[in-house]
């Protein structure tokens, strides 16, 4: 499973050159993720509001070509690995089909302040929609589904 966010990029989101700063791509893959969240049943509100947390932990991102102001982007976001106290999210950046940037996140459980495995229920049901390896997937960031 896969979800499709579509944004326009923001004037204040651009650099000097004009074009979408780096640190702005973790704002649009979160959205992306959690729209994903969202669309499979499991609304991160939700999810916080258990107790239950996934922060970053890792992001990777490779920029392909630049965004600019006023470019409508399109942000796909899945699960791409899933453990008993971890997931990872593959995502892509494009615009109008062309690759702008792609990358992961990698997210532990944590109930409450402390690391944790991911509650059964939830493990369930992330495992419905766990969908391999991710785009453009490379054996320096192994993956493995325990």
């Amino acid at each position: 499973m896969e979800s499709v966010i579509r944004l326009k990029v923001r004037y204040a989101e651009t650099d000097q050159m004009g074009v979408v700063h780096h640190s702005v791509y973790a704002v649009y893959l979160e959205a992306a993720r959690v729209e994903f969240l969202e669309a499979i049943g499991l609304p991160y509100a939700q999810v916080e509001a258990r107790g239950v947390y996934f922060p970053v932990v890792e992001l990777g991102l490779t920029f392909r070509a630049p965004a600019r102001f006023g470019d409508v982007l399109e942000v796909r976001a899945r699960l791409s690995g899933l453990s008993p106290r971890d997931l990872r999210f593959a995502y892509r950046v494009e615009r109008e089909g062309a690759l702008l940037a792609e990358g992961f996140t990698r997210h532990l459980c944590q109930v409450g302040s402390r690391a944790a495995r991911i509650p059964e229920d939830l493990y369930r049901l992330l495992s419905k929609v766990y969908s391999g390896p991710p785009f453009g997937y490379s054996p320096a960031y192994p993956l493995t589904r325990q």
